[in-house]
């Protein structure tokens, strides 16, 4: 059968995607750190940082977005970001580095519920809201595939001399801010303001408590944070198990990360077929559960480490459109962007509690015992979260393919 062009917006998507790729640097980012003198414990304490700016920045700059316009509030963070990966090549002190986590931080909030809500809406305005998932896991998936090609050349690059894997990705990420110009701004917005001018911080506020505090959202928001949490802290460790317990050579540590990233590109594309096969909340449970035994089980079968890899990506990159499809189902248009905002704070508040467990757990006993610890804090909690009230019911809508 003869595959169909995507849409022009659709395609500005898929290019948008390409554009905002971390992977010149991302497979030797632990290691630079850990050459800068940094310790486990101060990496996390790092990325603990970046969860409070979040937990911070994420309703302000949410509402931000509900009030400027998705792509003004995308823009802003294509600049933080660019301006952050660069900062990395010239940072040398732990104060610096917590700067530029900061500028970082931000950069996340600004396009964590803008970038989702411009794409529903898009999809809703133009085409057909329903093919979200669809729509955001291909998008997801390009992005997985230009980041395997650009982490082939992470530790070559990092061999000649540390600082030109951040120079090519803060490029790379600065052309992000061409591609968001060319994007059409959505509906709800005219001239780059909202169309409805009710809409303030103070309607926010009770919005969001009255959403996020009761079913169907409450038990997705929390599960899905655990789970994310947990990822996030555990993939500070994948660069030391792998050079370290499996011994992979420095020299092949950006072919593996390519290799675990084209898995989770073919699992992003295929997201929406997933979520149609095993229904939301199954999709959901058993992928993240999976994961999970996973990482426990990797302390005592150390090369289960390596398959351990690609279940966190490929499981991140399918739970990821999914769940936010669902948020996005059940939130209202005009404070559609605080509401992602809000889920993102929520998950930030589970990086803030997990990345320093790991970081100590990894300097007292080993990396590997860090992705034990991790996996069965998520377990312990998935049993709790589906005891009280299940996660993610199956949504009503049946999506449609948009190619």
């Amino acid at each position: 059968m003869r595959l169909e062009r995507p849409p022009s917006v659709v395609s500005k998507y898929y290019l948008y995607q390409g554009t905002r790729t971390f992977g010149f640097f991302w497979p030797v980012f632990t290691l630079f750190l850990l050459a800068r003198d940094l310790s486990f414990t101060q990496i996390a304490l790092l990325n603990s940082l970046s969860a409070g700016v979040v937990i911070v920045g994420e309703l302000p700059t949410g509402y931000v977005a509900d009030r400027i316009g998705r792509r003004n509030s995308m823009l802003v963070s294509s600049v933080l970001y660019a301006a952050s990966i660069l900062g990395f090549a010239v940072a040398r002190s732990f104060a610096a580095f917590a700067v530029l986590w900061t500028v970082w931080a931000f950069a996340q909030t600004f396009r964590s519920g803008a970038g989702a809500a411009w794409l529903y809406e898009t999809l809703a305005d133009r085409l057909d809201e329903s093919a979200y998932t669809r729509v955001r896991g291909r998008g997801g998936s390009v992005n997985k595939w230009l980041s395997a090609g650009t982490m082939l050349s992470a530790g070559p690059l990092y061999a000649v001399d540390p600082r030109l894997p951040f120079l090519a990705a803060g490029v790379l990420n600065a052309a992000s801010v061409v591609v968001l110009v060319t994007m059409p701004e959505t509906s709800t917005f005219d001239d780059g303001r909202p169309s409805e001018e009710t809409f303030s911080v103070v309607d926010a506020v009770p919005l969001l408590r009255e959403q996020l505090s009761r079913p169907p959202l409450r038990s997705v928001v929390v599960y899905a944070g655990v789970f994310f949490g947990v990822l996030r802290a555990a993939d500070e460790f994948v660069q030391p198990v792998a050079v370290g317990v499996i011994d992979i050579p420095l020299s092949a540590i950006g072919g593996l990360y390519a290799g675990f990233t084209a898995v989770s590109a073919v699992a992003s594309y295929f997201a929406g077929d997933v979520e149609d096969a095993l229904t939301t909340r199954w999709a959901v449970v058993g992928l993240t559960t999976i994961t999970a035994v996973s990482l426990l089980l990797s302390v005592f079968f150390p090369l289960l480490a390596l398959p351990t890899f690609f279940a966190m990506k490929s499981s991140n990159t399918v739970v990821r459109p999914i769940v936010s499809g669902y948020l996005n189902d059940h939130a209202e248009s005009l404070g559609r962007a605080s509401l992602l905002s809000a889920a993102s704070l929520v998950y930030a508040v589970f990086r803030l509690v997990f990345q320093p467990v790991g970081g100590v757990v990894a300097d007292r006993l080993s990396p590997l015992w860090a992705f034990a610890a991790l996996g069965g804090s998520f377990l312990v909690v998935a049993v709790a979260v589906n005891l009280v009230e299940p996660p993610a019911t199956r949504r009503d809508s049946t999506d449609e393919s948009v190619r």
